[in-house]
């Protein structure tokens, strides 16, 4: 029987998602793609699960596209074979917007080597923490590429023009430090501690806390950066409203006004 490429299995009210192509340095094909997409349908459906760890297993964290997946065969139709645009297009782009959209806050536990879209992967998670010995390389431009899966919109909104530009073009690698530093990661785990273990600290926190909030939170700070003000005022106004008939707003006064811990259920 084939290993899954793709292992799912639930912490608590925490999701633990892992790459599982070690050998390849959890570089994806297709088929990953599928079972990433079949694992994310279970957190869309079990409402038990609070927040995301996504990681990878082996020495690398990911490094984007095997390219061994693209035919570079001499011949006829070699331009047309070796175009990247439909994995980006069906594959790729799926998969950030499906996190991107996730009911739960996720958080990317990088444990190792990221590159080409696995840091476009890291970054599209609402947070990254990364092992001490991780690193970041964009790497696109070696190959006569430009950043994907989403990564110049990213890049852009966490590093800002100048470091982006940089990182972009130049593809040298990056230490989990530089990436805390320009605004990458959220953080890096101690020397000698696992990150996943540090990325799963941080996830049953926010599995305790009103996950619709978060979630909404998530998506006006993105709106922000290319919303005015009024319309941004408008967006908090109508959130506000909505999660104002949520459970978890009415708790979470009620428990404070009673000067004890709130009991959130997610909605």
């Amino acid at each position: 029987m084939t290993e899954k490429t793709v292992l799912y299995e639930t912490r608590g009210a925490v999701a633990l998602i892992t790459l599982n192509r070690p050998a390849a340095l959890n570089s994806f094909t297709r088929a990953m793609h599928e079972e990433l997409w079949q694992a994310l349908a279970k957190i869309e459906s079990d409402k038990s699960v609070r927040a995301l760890v996504l990681t990878g297993s082996g020495r690398g964290f990911c490094a984007g596209a095997d390219l061994a997946e693209f035919d570079f065969t001499p011949g006829p139709d070699l331009v047309k074979r070796a175009d990247p645009g439909p994995i980006i297009e069906q594959a790729f782009n799926p998969t950030v917007r499906k996190l991107q959209a996730l009911r739960v806050p996720t958080i990317a536990a990088v444990n190792g080597a990221a590159a080409g879209a696995g840091v476009s992967l890291a970054m599209t998670c609402d947070m990254a923490i990364a092992a001490s010995n991780a690193s970041f390389t964009l790497a696109f431009s070696k190959i006569g590429l430009v950043p994907d899966a989403g990564g110049t919109w990213f890049l852009i909104k966490k590093l800002g023009l100048a470091r982006a530009m940089g990182a972009a073009m130049l593809s040298d690698k990056m230490s989990p430090t530089q990436a805390k530093e320009w605004g990458m990661i959220w953080d890096v785990a101690p020397e000698g501690e696992d990150c996943v273990e540090a990325a799963m600290e941080v996830a049953r926190k926010l599995a305790e806390m009103p996950t619709r909030a978060l979630v909404e939170t998530r998506r006006l700070l993105r709106a922000a950066a290319s919303a005015d003000l009024d319309r941004q005022l408008d967006a908090e106004r109508d959130t506000q409203s909505a999660l104002g008939a949520t459970h978890d707003y009415i708790e979470g006064v009620m428990a404070f006004r009673e000067k004890r811990k709130p009991n959130f259920k997610g909605e």
